[in-house]
């Protein structure tokens, strides 16, 4: 009796969402298209890093290699970007990686993911409002610092920011004003930025090329001494330490890998196209097409900066907090300043919209789903946006801008986005393999395009799916060599073992590396490399499901894989007390699921009424 009472409650944690795709409604207002999109992810993924970042990777990391790292960062982002472009199709409902999560491995999964992105999401916002205001107070010569140090000091330390940001807490009310007013107003402004955003950073680019040298590519060791000299002495030694060995890679291959790892958080961003599913005409079609050209337009703009200020100055010269007006100035084009301001306030207004965004909706799906208080789902009927949620979410970020100075919490949003990534990765591995059930309609999302005579050959497919299959013995034939050309319940167990043990092998061996990185340890990679290997392998040889879709990912399960790796290696690389932070955001998220979300979740509504439904038939059964 207690082992069925364990066993129910495993299922409860587990249980899994149905979604009907066959269904057009929404309460939410269906009014964007392509364009909106990419301009979304563009927008919210190229913020004011652009403007700073180049600088600090080249100097410190990778010399004018740093293209070479942004395009190693790229093609890591475009593979769970693949992910999430097919989950998009699969799936085009609004809530991004939470829903996938949640059709996928189950409710307390969804719930991790939905509970790590909103705290994503929140500090994202509150961090970049107060880069808004710290940008626009340089402008203008610092007098709101002067004024807020001067008669609002918070004497706190480690705890709070040294004076509270009203300047902030404004630009938040106003973007939260906006949402409300309507979503296609809202993609209207983001638009407009992001055009001024990418002509600025056109005119950066070009102007980089235009009075730009390759010989800055091509410096030497004694060029540096030359330059560098009068600081350290004839101490060549430190100078090797700081600024590398000269060339095209003065860091060597460790600084390009370095410097990637640096530049991966520049491309985060583009998954709040994917909680854009019930808000957009052709989602099926519209959110993969967004999140690719989005990420390709990002590399695009990072590597035409970089590579422009790497060869407007040496890179050992570029400062870290502000490369572009110091570029300028050693060009001796001082009045480009101006231009580098507008673009880097619109940069920072793009990125705020895209942070703010998606962050009521990721609230609005779970307390649609009964994870959260329902009253955050109320839907404004003549706006049809999600207000309270809106409002909430804007509260809460403009409370932590307020007070907090968020260095120490930025960290967070990268191991919630980062999480995210890695199971939507999981999901689309698991979710290819498994045989189609007519209870899953998510899967049967098609595109308006597809022929009759497609749908037909799909249909007939589908049925022969779900005629009673024989029962599978377990064998080593039967798991490396299948019977059926279609996944089976066998078939698609494998496959999810299988990326059990491949998640359990990735993060292991991270685990130890960040602990104890020796030589032991590159003994345990070898044999981890070597076992995950031979479990994609046996993951290839399984049957996959031939749903169609208007977008899948390729080279399955090689991406996913790979995606799961890089996302945990960089999440692996945070500091305890990032780690610490985290486990007490899960502490709190874990108290309301547990006291909430597992009893109101509406899953469990459908669960218990069917339960009820055959208590009924057996009773009526009996009694004949």
């Amino acid at each position: 009796m207690e082992c069925q009472k364990i066993i129910n409650f495993g299922n409860q944690l587990l249980r899994r969402k149905n979604v009907d795709c066959t269904r057009e409604d929404s309460r939410l207002s269906r009014c964007l298209n392509t364009f909106d999109l990419v301009a979304l992810g563009v927008g919210s993924t190229l913020g004011a890093g652009v403007y700073v970042l180049a600088g600090a990777v080249a100097r410190e990391n990778a010399g004018p290699a740093i293209v070479i790292s942004f395009l190693i960062a790229a093609l890591a982002s475009v593979l769970a970007g693949l992910c999430y472009g097919e989950f998009g199709a699969r799936v085009p409902k609004t809530g991004s990686a939470y829903l996938y999560s949640y059709v996928t491995v189950g409710e307390l999964w969804a719930f991790i993911t939905g509970w790590n992105l909103i705290l994503s999401y929140v500090i994202g916002t509150s961090s970049v409002a107060r880069a808004w205001s710290a940008t626009f107070d340089e402008i203008i010569g610092q007098h709101i610092e002067k004024f807020c140090k001067k008669y609002m000091t918070m004497d706190a330390p480690g705890v709070l920011a040294k004076y509270p940001d009203v300047f902030a807490v404004v630009i938040i009310i106003i973007l939260t004003g906006l949402l409300i007013f309507g979503v296609k107003e809202s993609a209207l402004v983001n638009k407009v930025f992001t055009c001024i955003n990418i002509l600025v950073l056109g005119f950066v680019m070009v102007s980089g090329f235009v009075k730009g040298s390759i010989k800055n590519w091509q410096l030497t060791e004694q060029d540096i001494y030359n330059t560098s000299h009068s600081i350290y002495g004839d101490n060549q030694t430190q100078e090797e330490k700081l600024y590398g060995v000269g060339g095209f890679m003065p860091y060597g291959w460790k600084g390009v890998l370095s410097g990637a790892a640096t530049c991966f958080y520049a491309f985060v961003g583009f998954d709040c196209i994917a909680t854009t599913g019930e808000e957009v005409k052709n989602p099926q079609k519209a959110i993969p097409i967004g999140i690719v050209a989005s990420l390709l337009i990002c590399f695009v703009a990072y590597f035409g900066v970089s590579a422009a200020l790497t060869l407007m100055m040496p890179y050992y010269q570029l400062d870290t907090n502000s490369p572009l007006p110091n570029a300028f100035k050693y060009v001796g084009w001082d009045g480009a300043n101006y231009a580098v301001a507008v673009g880097s306030l619109c940069a920072l207004s793009t990125s705020l919209l895209g942070s703010m965004f998606p962050m009521p909706r990721i609230i609005y799906a779970m307390a649609e789903d009964g994870l959260l208080f329902k009253f955050l789902a109320k839907v404004n009927e003549k706006r049809k946006t999600p207000i309270i949620a809106t409002v909430t979410s804007g509260a809460v970020a403009a409370v932590m801008a307020f007070l907090f100075d968020l260095k120490d919490l930025v960290d967070l949003m990268s191991i919630g986005t980062l999480l995210a990534y890695s199971l939507v990765a999981a999901c689309v591995l698991v979710l290819r393999y498994q045989p189609e059930q007519p209870n899953l309609a998510y899967q049967m999302a098609r595109t308006t395009e597809e022929t009759d005579n497609n749908e037909s050959v799909s249909t007939s497919e589908s049925q022969a799916g779900f005629l009673p299959e024989e029962e599978e013995k377990c064998s080593l034939k039967a798991i490396l060599c299948p019977p059926n050309s279609d996944p089976s319940k066998f078939s698609g167990s494998v496959v999810n073992v299988s990326t059990f043990i491949i998640g359990f092998l990735i993060v292991g061996s991270c685990i130890l590396t960040a602990l104890e990185p020796s030589i032991l340890i590159k003994a345990v990679w070898i044999i981890a490399a070597i076992l995950v290997v031979v479990v994609s392998f046996i993951i290839w040889k399984q049957p996959e499901s031939k749903t169609k879709l208007s977008f899948k990912v390729p080279l399955l399960p090689l991406l996913p894989v790979v995606s799961i790796f890089v996302n945990v290696y960089l999440m692996m690389q945070l500091d305890l007390g990032t780690w610490i932070r985290f486990a007490v955001w899960m502490l709190i998220g874990f108290i309301i699921y547990f006291t909430y979300g597992i009893w109101h979740s509406v899953e469990a509504t459908y669960a218990a009424s069917a339960d009820a439904e055959r208590n009924t038939d057996a009773g009526s059964d009996s009694c004949k």
